[in-house]
């Protein structure tokens, strides 16, 4: 049976792997692949790929959806490409050849840390925070900018010259996707740079100067759900194919959420953990540890979204299955962590990569306490799914504080939130009850979105509840929840 369209294909390019899912207009699944990508640890604190892998991915990812559907000539039906992505992971590549003249330094690395902290001792940091919204952090795009540019030899003076390009992820793909005709970024990832001035909406001379980034090299910005760029040579795709919606991987969730108005909430559980609330078309500043961002810019309006993010979170239960083997397989946790009725007073703080939001502690290291002779690998299990969730109660508190309104309620997505009794958790944590979509692939879905968006595409979104999902509401006794809480805190400061 022939193709019969039109369909949207989102690209998602996460830290572990690219998945890639064709809908139909009325945002079912017709197709899906999904490739992971190997992961590069070259010394202690330092996170690369292979931008090679990274693109052999997305076409393998592109092949495997594209034949999953089982129709003829679907390809053909495509009306347009969205794209969402690992933000803040840093490439750079040759403008004539394509080819990158690094691996990508990771947005987990941490390897700049002592550049953030000389930039510190200099007093920049107010600066950088008015301008960006962001803070002086190893996790974001400018210091790893720098740092390639010092490390490889000869390759300042060729970006000075005009000849090397800079992006994140998305601007990679949309050059490889375009066959090197565009080179462009969206609002939301340039906001993710430490070069992005929020006010201004563009990149800031003052900044690229201050990090050492030459402005040769940056992308153009442009809209989240903008045509931007049309296929070329991409196989297994059509050449003209417009590339019409980009978006970080955590805004991408947002909009895939539905998050549209101010006050609404909701929280990726990926390898991190990453909270955003939409403010709306002004900006907010946070006093309490958090970062303002761009949500996305759509028609020429930007919405802005203040972000809470926790970096391990699905990771660290990869990490009891690979560093500790105390399971087989991910999903083993939670028949695990059930086995037991709680953590026996183990607290894990999971700052295998440093301390994100709110405490910002690159030197932060993981720690498991409370360990007796009682304890057994369920409740390190338990202890696990709990600190997950504990951190984003301290995300959720500190996004209170800064937003000045209550939250009622959190939207729940990626892979971990199929996990019931971390979602249970979730919810008793909090206080506030924690709902989770039929279709927890929230990213893909707002990149699907906004490419449908960039091209005139009305879609058929489900109006008799089919995709209302799940909602968890808290059943934890107040007395538990607050000792639970207080163990958290006291962990914390030992990390």
């Amino acid at each position: 049976m022939p193709a019969r369209g039109p369909y949207i294909l989102a690209i998602d390019q996460g830290t572990t792997g690219t998945t890639v899912l064709l809908f139909d207009q009325a945002l079912e699944i017709r197709g899906r692949g999904y490739r992971e990508i190997p992961q590069i640890f070259p010394r202690p604190g330092e996170v690369e790929h292979d931008p090679e892998a990274i693109w052999r991915s997305v076409t393998e990812s592109i092949g495997a959806a594209l034949a999953d559907a089982a129709a003829p000539d679907i390809a053909t039906g495509i009306a347009a490409i969205g794209v969402t992505n690992q933000r803040e992971t840093t490439i750079l590549w040759d403008r004539k050849t394509g080819a990158a003249v690094a691996n990508a330094i990771v947005w987990q690395d941490r390897r700049t840390a002592p550049d953030c902290a000389a930039l510190k001792a200099a007093g920049i940091e107010p600066l950088v925070r008015e301008r960006t919204g962001l803070v002086l952090d190893p996790y974001f795009s400018a210091t790893k900018i720098s740092w390639l540019l010092d490390r490889v030899p000869g390759l300042r003076t060729r970006a000075k010259a005009g000849e090397v390009a800079f992006g994140t992820v998305d601007s990679f793909l949309a050059w490889r996707l375009s066959g090197g005709a565009a080179h462009v970024t969206d609002a939301s990832n340039a906001s993710r740079t430490l070069l992005y001035d929020l006010n201004r909406r563009e990149f800031s001379d003052e900044l690229a100067q201050i990090f050492g980034v030459p402005r040769e090299i940056l992308p153009t910005v442009v809209g989240s759900a903008d045509v931007v760029a049309r296929t070329k040579g991409v196989p297994g795709l059509p050449d003209g194919l417009p590339v019409a919606g980009i978006a970080g991987d955590q805004q991408a969730a947002l909009f895939g959420q539905d998050c549209l108005a101010p006050g609404d909430v909701k929280c990726t559980f990926g390898t991190g953990a990453f909270v955003l609330m939409n403010v709306g078309d002004v900006p907010v500043r946070s006093s309490s540890g958090l970062l303002g961002t761009v949500a996305w810019t759509i028609d020429g309006v930007t919405s802005y979204a203040l972000e809470g993010s926790a970096f391990v979170a699905g990771a660290l239960v990869q990490w009891l299955r690979d560093g500790l083997g105390i399971i087989d397989r991910a999903a083993d946790i939670e028949p695990l962590a059930r086995s037991v009725e709680d953590s026996g007073g183990v607290t894990i703080v999971p700052a295998l990569a440093g301390l994100g939001a709110p405490h910002w502690r690159p030197d932060a290291r993981g720690i498991i306490t409370g360990i007796t002779r009682g304890t057994t690998r369920a409740h390190i299990a338990r202890a696990a799914l709990e600190a997950i969730a504990l951190q984003n109660v301290e995300l959720v508190d500190a996004m209170r504080a800064d937003a000045h309104r209550p939250i009622n309620q959190m939207r729940v997505d990626g892979g971990a939130a199929a996990n019931d009794l971390l979602m249970q958790l979730q919810a008793d944590f909090l206080g506030v009850p924690v709902l989770r979509p039929a279709m927890v692939e929230s990213t893909a879905l707002g990149a699907a979105k906004l490419a449908a968006r960039g091209v005139g595409l009305a879609l058929r979104e489900p109006v008799d509840g089919a995709a209302a999902g799940r909602l968890f509401t808290p059943t934890m006794p107040e007395a538990t929840r607050l000792a639970c809480l207080g163990r958290w805190r006291t962990a914390v400061a030992k990390a």
